[in-house]
């Protein structure tokens, strides 16, 4: 078997698919699966300079699979320091295997001319965006905000494999990790799905995600207006006595409904409803509304490298607009006196306070109330935000506003 083989076909789905990296691995055999993830996480997370690479070397751009097949073979002799020879002979080989042997002298040839020293950063954000794998715009726009500092976030990188206990964490904690500011949640350098998963005596969960549930308050009835893949609904339903857990997409209804009952979270209640349209059985009949709304997840590329691909300034206006209608008609659905919440796993301004800012100036009955957290954050006019290079590589936000009675 050809080592680079499934980490080809996981890459293949997401480069011309658009599918999801964790999904995509999860196809692959589970004696392949850790290869896999590692070559194909490292690919991802070096995209853009690997790209760089096969352009400052290739007259012209190969097909997309014999691009693949380059920047696997890349980063197996870049970052992995695998002996040249033996990558190159693995990827012809590879070419051969996907039906592309017209492609092998070319791959031959690359590889053994190839020479990192000649390839060259640009200078300023061009260069820093592809060394740390994040779209130049965003880039541009998180120095607009956060100044020098926007090199640390950027470049942070995860703190490890996230797993949320509901029982026996003793019996993993004999395993490399580290503590988190919310005691059932642990940090794994590496963490291999168990029979305890299945039992729901753990789940996966990043420790920004439970940060925004620390800050929804205990109530009666809660909406979780976008609610896939259900992680903080589960959560949220130990301190909440009904959830109703709400999707667009059909199949995302099903995660949820798979989570919460792996979980054995039964006060859950699944729906399948568009969260920007409004219904008037809804209107005033929460306690709390939490909108963790569709977002361009750049605050989660440290997790998700594969978010990073094809993200384009014009997508942020899109979620943007998204994130407005959805938060304006969600809030119909308070109480007076009832809690609204705002979230993304995001790092832009523009879909955080920008947001806030702009329902707020249009919702008089509404104003932001006070939140903390015990993970590192800082705050911002309207709520807290969750910084990579600070909260263990997890960038988030939240936003708490008061219904006035």
């Amino acid at each position: 078997m050809n080592p680079f083989y499934e980490s080809y076909r996981v890459l293949e789905r997401v480069y011309r698919d658009g599918a999801h990296l964790k999904i995509a691995l999860s196809d692959v055999p589970e004696g392949e699966r850790a290869r896999a993830a590692k070559l194909s996480y490292g690919v991802l997370e070096h995209d853009a300079y690997l790209s760089l690479c096969i352009k400052t070397f290739a007259k012209r751009a190969p097909k997309p699979a014999v691009g693949i097949i380059l920047k696997i073979a890349l980063f197996d002799l870049i970052f992995l320091r695998r002996p040249r020879h033996l990558v190159t002979d693995l990827a012809v080989e590879l070419t051969k295997r996907v039906g592309k042997a017209g492609a092998g002298g070319f791959v031959n040839a690359f590889l053994r001319s190839f020479d990192e020293g000649k390839v060259t950063l640009p200078a300023g954000d061009e260069g820093l965006s592809i060394e740390s794998n994040f779209p130049l715009f965003a880039v541009r726009l998180l120095r607009e905000d956060y100044g020098d500092r926007v090199k640390d976030i950027v470049m942070a990188k995860s703190g490890g494999v996230s797993v949320r206990f509901e029982r026996g964490m003793e019996n993993y904690l004999s395993r490399e990790h580290a503590d988190t500011p919310f005691g059932e949640v642990k940090l794994f350098k590496n963490f291999a799905r168990d029979g305890g998963f299945d039992r729901g005596d753990y789940t996966f969960q990043s420790v920004g995600s439970v940060a925004v549930c620390a800050a929804v308050e205990s109530c009666e009835t809660l909406l979780d207006a976008c609610a896939a893949p259900g992680g903080k609904s589960v959560l949220l339903a130990k301190r909440c006595k009904f959830i109703t857990a709400c999707e667009l997409h059909p199949h995302r209804v099903e995660l949820i409904k798979s989570y919460a009952s792996r979980m054995g979270a039964e006060n859950v209640a699944v729906l399948q409803k568009d969260a920007t349209r409004f219904d008037p059985a809804w209107e005033g009949a929460f306690d709390g509304v939490l909108c963790d709304v569709p977002c361009s997840g750049l605050g989660t590329v440290a997790e998700n490298p594969d978010l990073a691909l094809n993200k384009k300034e014009g997508d942020l206006l899109e979620l943007c607009r998204l994130q407005r209608s959805i938060l304006f008609n969600c809030a119909r659905y308070v109480k007076k006196g009832g809690a609204l919440y705002y979230s993304t796993c995001s790092v832009l301004p523009q879909e955080n306070d920008g947001v806030v800012r702009a329902f707020l100036s249009e919702n008089g009955s509404f104003e932001v109330e006070e939140v903390t957290s015990p993970l590192a954050h800082e705050k911002t006019p309207f709520g807290l935000r969750f910084l990579p290079d600070k909260a263990f590589g997890a960038g988030f936000f939240v936003s708490k506003m008061r219904r006035k009675a």
